[in-house]
């Protein structure tokens, strides 16, 4: 007689049969009642999560690359979303740390965490597989700002058409798509301030609401940031709309040539460290303001962040040269203490 490992079905009685029916209507009756048969896949509703979140542009452009290239591209994409084993999400964030930033993996996570919370409220999926699973340690290399001198030189390595954006960048903190939409009318040399009202969107160029409420900002014009605004509208006439840096026929560069031919260029040129880019500048701005001083939440406000706290974690960087203040500071808080303990020279002697 042949050996099998199958196990026959159970017999289910009456009172079973009843008690299974009385559990499923009270499933349903509460709303806790999941569709076993549902066949949509995890690729198909991160989707369709995708296109119910208020994304800015950069933002979706980025959640449309990871759900290509991450979710669809992958094994996990094809499978039922409801069929998903915690065994098989942490299997599937192992293989992802293999090729992407510890990071960035960790942002693909927090979608697909986002993804299936919602899926558990649409009554989709019972739990989240991706509630439990290990990440990776961030130990992102801590960032070091840009110095003056390097600002300069890179500047000066830039083709002087282009020289004012690096100059403006840096002195205003400005975001890429920022600087680009920048125009004449935005900029009140009288009252030494320059105002963000648009930025330049990186898919069609044109001219689009700040990313957020309190990107909209007014930013206090450094005498160097004027300078070189005036001295680059002397030269290059704004364009009809009054746009400061524009292409000859009056549009605004592409962000991708600007940000890495002509710019990626002049980091070559000035020898800056690799990975400099023009966000660089923000980091440089943003420092200069913390190390002088300023508050966190001024900070905020200047580089149009709604997160102060995200600003001291990004930003908040010891300029290269700033040794000397701290050995300064230390030295002066113990020569304090010292010379309000010292005995005066007529003491007297030791008490009897």
């Amino acid at each position: 007689m042949p050996i099998t490992t199958s196990q026959p079905t159970p017999k289910i009685n009456k009172c079973g049969r009843r008690w299974i029916q009385a559990e499923l209507e009270s499933k349903v009756h509460r709303g806790q009642w999941i569709d076993p048969t549902d066949k949509t896949t995890v690729g198909e509703y991160a989707r369709h999560y995708a296109r119910t979140r208020p994304h800015g542009e950069s933002t979706a452009a980025r959640v449309e690359s990871m759900i290509r290239n991450h979710v669809e591209g992958t094994a996990l994409g094809s499978r039922r979303l409801g069929a998903v084993r915690p065994s098989e999400a942490q299997a599937w964030v192992t293989d992802r740390v293999q090729v992407l930033a510890p990071s960035t993996v960790r942002l693909l996570v927090a979608f697909m965490r986002g993804a299936y919370a919602a899926a558990v409220a649409d009554r989709l999926v019972a739990e989240s597989p991706f509630a439990r699973v290990t990440l990776p340690r961030d130990e992102a290399e801590r960032i070091v700002p840009l110095t003056v001198a390097q600002v300069r030189k890179l500047a000066a390595a830039m083709p002087e058409r282009y020289r004012a954006m690096v100059v403006a960048q840096a002195g205003l903190g400005l975001r890429i798509s920022e600087l680009l939409a920048l125009r004449v009318q935005d900029v009140d040399f009288l009252r030494r301030t320059a105002r963000v009202e648009h930025q330049i969107s990186r898919a069609t160029r044109e001219r689009i609401a700040p990313k957020t409420a309190l990107s909209r900002r007014t930013i206090p014009l450094p005498d160097v940031v004027s300078t070189a605004l005036a001295e680059h509208l002397r030269k290059y006439a704004p364009a009809v709309d009054g746009l400061i840096f524009h292409t000859s026929s009056g549009r605004p560069y592409p962000h991708a040539f600007y940000g890495t031919k002509v710019f990626g260029r002049a980091v070559t040129k000035s020898k800056l460290p690799v990975g400099t880019t023009s966000h660089s500048l923000r980091h440089y701005y943003a420092s200069v303001l913390l190390a002088a001083g300023e508050s966190v939440v001024a900070v905020a406000e200047r580089l149009g962040h709604e997160d102060a706290k995200l600003v001291l974690t990004t930003y908040g960087h010891l300029l290269p040269d700033s040794e000397e203040r701290t050995r300064r500071a230390v030295d002066d808080a113990w020569n304090a203490v010292s010379e309000a303990t010292a005995e005066p020279s007529t003491a007297q002697g030791p008490p009897r």
